[in-house]
């Protein structure tokens, strides 16, 4: 096998339980057809990273309404963080105080090992897709839920864009446990690590750039298992929605023999060409 015939894609989704083996995939996709990745687990902590930054600490469960299922108003948002900055002698534009209170909305999220909700993620999706004109991207962790799944088809139809397919990586419970407890990551550079599979250096820092790695605030194993939940409940409906919307779904298995680079990219081509959806040309 030597390469990709039709080595074009518009756009399209990667999929599966969180810590199944997704970015390895992404990866692969990314350089075989020269997409960007649009991630919305790092969109959520950029956002958690602002709100970090200003060490409020008020309690967040008073920003939510159990009654409703949602956040007060940002108004009452931004006046309570407008307030703390100020006593802090921290002035904030509005533009920053909107960033804020998406972080606020994110940490609170993140740190509960739960799916944002719809709109909140639409919102950020939409935005961050538009910086990209709607195209040669690979949507990582979006959509997740059906809502999702139904407002991207409608985004792509209103902007002139379309998904080619999803691409769902699937692995078993336990493996995820046990990969997604052990991985650490740089916070400078990004880079992705595990403690047993692919460790940093032996002092803990990143190989790239030397930088202490660290383990994700959501990595734990009951927000693992949460997470876990949630994919089954959510986001495989949102499979299937696609599905039935006529986008072709091709799974590939998150836990290979072998794990290299190469067995990574094989088995996604291998997977898109038994599905029809490139043709790989064969050499001698």
């Amino acid at each position: 096998m030597s390469g990709n015939e039709n080595n074009s894609a518009t756009n399209v989704v990667v999929t599966g339980k969180s810590g199944a083996g997704k970015q390895p995939r992404i990866d692969a996709l990314m350089e075989e057809f020269g997409l960007e990745q649009l991630s919305t687990g790092n969109m959520f902590r950029h956002y958690f990273g602002l709100f970090n930054s200003i060490d409020y600490p008020g309690n967040l469960e008073n920003f939510w309404s159990e009654e409703k299922g949602n956040f007060v108003p940002d108004e009452g948002i931004k006046k309570a963080l407008g307030d703390y900055l100020r006593n802090a002698g921290i002035e904030k534009g509005e533009e920053e105080l909107n960033e804020l209170v998406l972080g606020l909305k994110a940490k609170y999220f993140v740190e509960r090992g739960l799916f944002g909700p719809d709109g909140l993620v639409n919102a950020l999706l939409e935005s961050e897709f538009a910086k990209k004109g709607f195209r040669n991207v690979v949507l990582d962790g979006y959509p997740r839920t059906v809502n999702q799944a139904e407002y991207l088809l409608k985004l792509m139809k209103r902007t002139g864009s379309r998904i080619d397919f999803v691409l769902v990586v699937d692995n078993d419970d336990e493996l995820i446990i046990r990969r997604t407890v052990g991985r650490r990551i740089c916070p400078n550079c990004g880079k992705v690590y595990h403690i047993e599979y692919n460790p940093p250096n032996p002092d803990g820092t990143c190989k790239e750039c030397g930088t202490p790695v660290i383990q994700r605030s959501d990595d734990t194993e009951e927000k693992i298992k949460r997470r876990l939940e949630e994919f089954k409940a959510k986001a495989q409906p949102a499979v299937d929605y696609l599905e039935n919307a006529s986008i072709p779904v091709v799974h590939v298995p998150g836990n290979l023999e072998v794990f290299t680079k190469e067995n990574v990219r094989k088995s996604v081509l291998d997977a898109l060409a038994g599905a029809g959806i490139i043709k790989i040309k064969q050499t001698e």
